[in-house]
């Protein structure tokens, strides 16, 4: 950029000046593109493992999908939320990070007994994990109201999934844990017409329906 002053004489004087840093873009886009997709590996994954699709030895099958795709990418779907200002989607998928990293964490830790907790005691120790969770899940339930009731549909049987793995766990119910696995895969088609929705905003085309708020006000 030049400016142009007078001098002593009145003859006008031409000086440059550094021209201005170029503004930096805002970071835009719709971090659900990749929290959800996510999010449904990780859900198919585990509904796999509960069914019985795996021995039930092999709990651990599901943990390199949970923790290297749906942890990883639900983290950083959360930055990116929090990087556009959507503090609520950022909250909602960093709560669900946080609760594959930990099943991750949880699983790995009692197959390797990195907690030194002894095996009578890990049954107790997977329901302290999932009553936690169950608390956190409702309480983000109930938070989330206003948002369309595709949503409250989602958390409502992520919580009813818990539920059922917990007592499924507590009494060692292979049948109530193969519902629980049913009721995972419901919630991970409901993450797939969500990210459809999504994908067809992204892609120049209308988001689908996904009805009406329960809390208005």
């Amino acid at each position: 950029m030049t400016t142009i002053d007078a001098d002593a004489q009145g003859a006008p004087e031409v000086r440059s000046q550094p021209a201005a840093e170029a503004a930096v873009p805002a970071v835009t886009g719709d971090p659900s593109l990749i929290g959800l997709p996510s999010f449904i590996v990780g859900s198919v994954a585990l509904g796999l493992v509960l069914v019985g699709y795996v021995p039930a030895a092999a709990v651990g099958a599901s943990i390199p999908v949970i923790v290297a795709a749906t942890g990883l990418g639900l983290v950083i779907a959360a930055v990116w939320a929090a990087a556009v200002g959507q503090s609520a989607v950022a909250g909602v998928f960093g709560i669900f990070a946080g609760f594959w990293l930990s099943y991750g964490m949880l699983v790995l830790g009692l197959t390797h007994n990195w907690f030194a907790i002894v095996a009578a005691d890990a049954l107790h120790t997977q329901g302290v994990f999932l009553i936690s969770w169950l608390v956190v899940i409702g309480m983000l339930t109930l938070a989330t109201l206003r948002l369309p009731i595709a949503y409250t549909v989602l958390f409502v049987l992520i919580e009813i999934a818990l539920v059922l793995v917990l007592i499924g766990t507590l009494q060692q119910s292979a049948g109530t844990l193969k519902v629980a696995g049913v009721v995972v895969f419901v919630f991970a088609a409901v993450g797939v017409y969500l990210f459809f929705s999504s994908a067809s905003q992204a892609t120049g085309g209308k988001a689908l329906p996904l009805g009406q708020p329960l809390l208005h006000s």
